[in-house]
C-alpha cells in the first residue's frame, strides 16, 4: 500500500493573516513539500497540471525534477496530466526525460482535467473532451511501447515514421493511473490497458465515486488482467490533522469556511457527510480505514494537506504528523485486512522485474545520424530490423 500527498498548487489568502502567498513563494515551498514529504518516509509526491490563477504548476515536470534531485526514495507523480489538451507527443517526451532523472522514481496520472476555458486556450473543442482524452492515450502509449511510430487520428497531425526520445528508462514506461470521477469511458480506458485508476475521493459525498470503482474492477477483470479485486485502484483524501481533535477543527476552521470553493458550508457538516478527515491522528485512521471498507482493498491513498491558504510552516507539519502517526498504523491496519492475492502499485522495480526477470534490461543506443536525422532506417542499433523507420518525403 503506497502513501502521499498531492498538491494542486492553489494560491489564496491566509485568513488568520491576510497573507497571500507570491508565487515565487508557492513554488518554493512545494518543492519543502516535496522533501519534506520524503524525509518522514512517504510513498508518493504528486503535483496537479493547472494552466489558470491562482494556480501554478503549469509545468510539473520542471518542479518534479527540482523535487527528484533534492530527494531519495519517494515516487514522483502527477496528480492529473491534462490529457486532452497537451500533445501526447510532447508528454511521451517529457515524463520520459524526467523518468530518467528521476531514477525510475516516476509514474503519472492522465485525465482529462475540469477547468473549462483551458480547452479553447490550446485549441481545442471542451464538447470533444472525452474523445481528446481517449485518442491522446492510445497514442502515448504506443510511443513509449514503439521505437517507431506510424499513426494517424482526429486531433493532430499524423506521425510518420517517428520515434519519440528518450525511450523509456530501462525500455519499461512509467506506470499509468487514469484519473476520474464522472467518466466510464476512463475508467473502461483503464481497464482495456491494464492500468491503475484513481478516485479523487474528495468534496463528494461519502463513497459517491464507488460506482465508477466498481465498474473498473469489473472491467479490469473482464480484459483478462486478473480478477476484480487484483484491480489496481488509488483514491484521493483531504486531511487537517492536530494532536488534539478540538484543536484540529478550531485551526482548521477559518481556512475551510473562507475558501472560495467552500464558502456558505459548514466544516461539521461537510466533515460528517464528505470524506473530508479534520482531527487527531486517530480520527484521521479511523476515517480512512471506512475508505478499505467501502471500496475493498486498494494501492495507493494520497491525501491533500497544503491547499486553502495553509501557511508553508503549517502544511509541513502536516506532513509530518501524516509520516509518522498517521501512515505507520494505517500501513499496518490495512495490511492485516488487506485480502490474500491483493497486489501493491506497481513500480519501476516491479515492472522490470515483470519485463525481464532476471535479464538485464534494455539501454537502448541510437544509430548514428546525419545531421538532421538517421541515417538508416532504424533508429537503434538493437531495434527490430523488420521495424523501418520511412520517413516522410518532400515533394
Amino acid at each position: 500500500m503506497q502513501f502521499g500527498i498531492f498538491t494542486v498548487g492553489d494560491i489564496a489568502p491566509d485568513p488568520t493573516t491576510g497573507h497571500t502567498q507570491s508565487e515565487a513563494e508557492r513554488i518554493s515551498n512545494l518543492v519543502r513539500i516535496g522533501q519534506r514529504a520524503d524525509e518522514v518516509g512517504l510513498d508518493v509526491f504528486a503535483l496537479g497540471e493547472h494552466h489558470n490563477p491562482p494556480f501554478i504548476p503549469s509545468s510539473p515536470p520542471t518542479l518534479l525534477s527540482t523535487v527528484a534531485a533534492l530527494t531519495k526514495q519517494i515516487i514522483l507523480s502527477t496528480s492529473i496530466t491534462l490529457m486532452t489538451t497537451n500533445d501526447p507527443v510532447k508528454i511521451a517526451e517529457d515524463y520520459a526525460m524526467l523518468q530518467h532523472m528521476a531514477k525510475g522514481r516516476l509514474d503519472l496520472m492522465v485525465g482529462r482535467g475540469n477547468t473549462v476555458p483551458v480547452y479553447p486556450w490550446f485549441g481545442k473543442d471542451i464538447r470533444q473532451g472525452v474523445a481528446l482524452a481517449l485518442e491522446n492515450y492510445n497514442l502515448l502509449h504506443r510511443l513509449w511501447r514503439e521505437d517507431v511510430v506510424d499513426w494517424e487520428g482526429s486531433f493532430r497531425t499524423p506521425l510518420q515514421g517517428f520515434t519519440s526520445t528518450p525511450r523509456p528508462l530501462d525500455d519499461v514506461p512509467p506506470f499509468v493511473w487514469h484519473g476520474s470521477i464522472r467518466t466510464p469511458e476512463i475508467a473502461e480506458q483503464a481497464a482495456f490497458y491494464g492500468n491503475g485508476y484513481f478516485a479523487n475521493h474528495i468534496l463528494a459525498p461519502n463513497f459517491h465515486f464507488k460506482p465508477l470503482v466498481d465498474f473498473y474492477r469489473e472491467r479490469f477483470e473482464h480484459y483478462g488482467h486478473g480478477t476484480s479485486d487484483q484491480a489496481i485502484v488509488g483514491l484521493g483524501g483531504q486531511a487537517f490533522i492536530a494532536k488534539r481533535s478540538q484543536d484540529a477543527v478550531k485551526t482548521f476552521r477559518p481556512y475551510f469556511e473562507n475558501y472560495p470553493v467552500f464558502r456558505g458550508s459548514s466544516l461539521d457538516d461537510f466533515m460528517k457527510s464528505t470524506p473530508l478527515s479534520v482531527g487527531s491522528p486517530q480520527e484521521i485512521i479511523d476515517k480512512t480505514l471506512t475508505f478499505q471498507d467501502g471500496f475493498g482493498d486498494y494501492q495507493r491513498q494520497l491525501f491533500s494537506v497544503d491547499s486553502m491558504g495553509l501557511p508553508v510552516e503549517m502544511a509541513l507539519e502536516q506532513v509530518e504528523l501524516l509520516g509518522t502517526e498517521v501512515v505507520p498504523v494505517l500501513r499496518k491496519e490495512m495490511a492485516a485486512r488487506r485480502a490474500p492475492g491483493v497486489p501493491d502499485a506497481p513500480t519501476h522495480s516491479s515492472l522490470i522485474t515483470k519485463k525481464y526477470g532476471d535479464g538485464e534490461p534494455r539501454q537502448p543506443r541510437p544509430n548514428p545520424n546525419r545531421g538532421d536525422n538517421l541515417s538508416g532506417t532504424s533508429p537503434y542499433q538493437d531495434s527490430d530490423p523488420a521495424v523501418e523507420a520511412r520517413f516522410p518525403v518532400a515533394v
